[in-house]
């Protein structure tokens, strides 16, 4: 016999916004149940091992008051349970990895704790029940209304109902959005429908961001940890994407800054002014300790040489995507054996032996991470579809930012945009501080359904800024926040989003919530 399972809200994933969702949702008083294909909770901030995408102001402004206790969770957790040295333990702003990335690179495993300790008392009293192991399979549903979701947990095979109010896709790739009917795009929208100058001329849903599998690495002068030649390194070693003059395995990448140009890089610091990988995206920095403990430093793999984009891996059904996710993993291997081997050194040498993978660290034992790094989901056909118009500095010119009235959140990042499955395509495009619409929130059809992550209304360009850390955890605490509120109300989103009342309402609830919903004048004194 199937069990049967009731929450008030069912959370499915628990991508980083999936995962502020759920507790969001329990805040305002409502039971939840939260599902999680891997054991960890907190998506890309964890499970696929991306320290946070932040902008200039984050220290002060441009998140919400829960992503601000994360943070500052963080950099206690550090004080309190590492060996800081005294300007380290004293730094208000302390980054535990001193990576460029970030102002707190940290390690996966830290976010994992942090956040199973901002959730610990709503799980402990049994207000969120998290489902690990759990993928959704399929789901009941009459008219414009999710009945109920079908789950399967992944090593023991036994299907769950999962029945609620609210059904909330929490899911890095937007798998909900499929299985209970709803309206979605995926990939890249024409420049015709959009009228963005950055789209193709022609849609294509293939034509999808790249994913990485993020590897963690430690360095050990003099040492050997050389792995198994990988079976596809001849393959990844030799392979030249078409828009480059660069075989992929080089010291060169798209610059930033022009995208149309190479960059180059190399391996550590050094003093010919080549910028270094290693610290980038570095999670532990041993300077910043008194006192000597049995590891060195550690960085985490996420460099635009294993930016996987031979292939898709969403809507391509469910034996091509464990394909394309293995032949991704495979990359980063054969990546690492690169950089172990035949990677040029500055000295004229070639290779960095002492490079070993630390899989204690991802809470793996081949070093890799548990997931992929999703950038691009399904994303909802929306009451309102935020474009490159609304965020891109040279379209909004002397119009600065764009406010709505009926913003649910803050966030800012460059409109950045990996290479993708079928065009190639990247962009780096500068960006106003943008707002988000609840608008973006709100299926075209579905009354009882919400994005709670990457999957909100919005163009594949749009998505590479909306994508980032603080905008997802604002995205989740605004639909969590958004269920709760339409439950005590007896109302639908759609409901909020037409009604000024009901609008003011829920906005106040989001404010004592610590919920930004418009910039501060100070960031218009900045930009002008």
């Amino acid at each position: 016999m199937t069990l049967v399972l009731h929450a008030d809200v069912i959370v499915v994933g628990a991508s980083l916004g999936g995962t502020i969702a759920a507790r969001a949702a329990a805040r305002a008083g409502m039971n939840v149940i939260l599902t999680e294909e891997t054991d960890w909770i907190g998506g890309q901030l964890t499970s696929q091992a991306v320290p946070p995408d932040e902008h200039r102001w984050i220290e002060s402004f441009g998140c919400t008051a829960s992503y601000r206790e994360f943070r500052d969770r963080v950099r206690e957790y550090y004080r309190r349970n590492y060996p800081l040295n005294d300007e380290a333990m004293n730094d208000p702003v302390l980054n535990p990895g001193n990576g460029w990335v970030s102002r707190i690179a940290h390690e996966p495993k830290i976010a994992l704790r942090v956040l199973e300790d901002m959730m610990a008392a709503y799980v402990n009293s049994g207000q969120i029940r998290i489902l690990h192991h759990t993928v959704p399979t399929g789901a009941d549903c009459k008219g414009d209304h999710v009945q109920s979701v079908n789950v399967r947990q992944v090593y023991t095979g036994e299907e769950l109902v999962l029945t609620g109010e609210y059904f909330l896709d929490g899911t890095d790739n937007g798998d909900l959005l499929p299985i209970v009917g709803a309206e979605f795009v995926v990939g890249a929208e024409s420049g015709e429908d959009t009228g963005e100058p950055h789209a193709l001329f022609k849609a294509d849903p293939c034509d999808i961001q790249s994913i990485t599998h993020v590897a963690a690495l430690e360095y050990v002068e003099g040492g050997d940890f050389t792995i198994e030649r990988p079976v596809s390194y001849e393959f990844w070693k030799a392979y030249t994407p078409l828009p480059d003059r660069m075989p992929l395995f080089s010291w060169y990448a798209g610059d930033a800054n022009d995208t149309t140009k190479q960059k180059q890089f190399t391996m550590f610091p050094n003093d010919q002014g080549i910028t270094p990988l290693w610290t980038y995206r570095r999670i532990v920095d041993p300077s910043l300790w008194r006192e000597a403990l049995p590891t060195g430093e550690v960085t985490l793999l996420n460099w635009a040489q294993n930016d996987y984009y031979l292939a898709p891996i969403i809507g391509v059904g469910a034996q091509k995507q464990r394909e394309h996710e293995e032949q991704a993993r495979n990359l980063t291997r054969s990546l690492v054996y690169w950089l172990q081997t035949e990677a040029p050194r500055l000295d004229g040498g070639a290779g960095y032996p002492g490079v070993r993978l630390r899989g204690d660290v991802l809470g793996t034992s081949d070093g890799l991470a548990k997931t992929a790094y999703i950038r691009e989901s399904r994303r909802i056909k929306a009451r309102y579809t935020v474009t490159e118009h609304d965020v891109s500095k040279a379209l909004r010119g002397d119009q600065g930012i764009k406010r709505y009235r009926d913003s649910v959140g803050v966030g800012s990042y460059h409109l950045d945009l990996h290479p993708t499955t079928k065009s190639l395509r990247s962009f780096y495009i500068p960006n106003y501080p943008y707002e988000i619409p609840l608008g973006s929130l709100i299926p075209i059809r579905m009354k009882n359904l919400l994005p709670a992550c990457k999957n909100i209304g919005m163009t594949q360009i749009a998505n590479g800024c909306y994508r980032l850390h603080p905008t997802e955890w604002n995205i989740g605490e605004a639909a969590g926040y958004l269920a709760a509120y339409c439950l005590r109300q007896g109302i639908h989103p759609v409901h909020v989003y037409e009604s000024s009342e009901h609008l003011e309402q829920y906005q106040l609830l989001l404010t004592e919530q610590g919920v930004e919903l418009h910039w501060p004048d100070e960031v218009y004194d900045t930009m002008y």
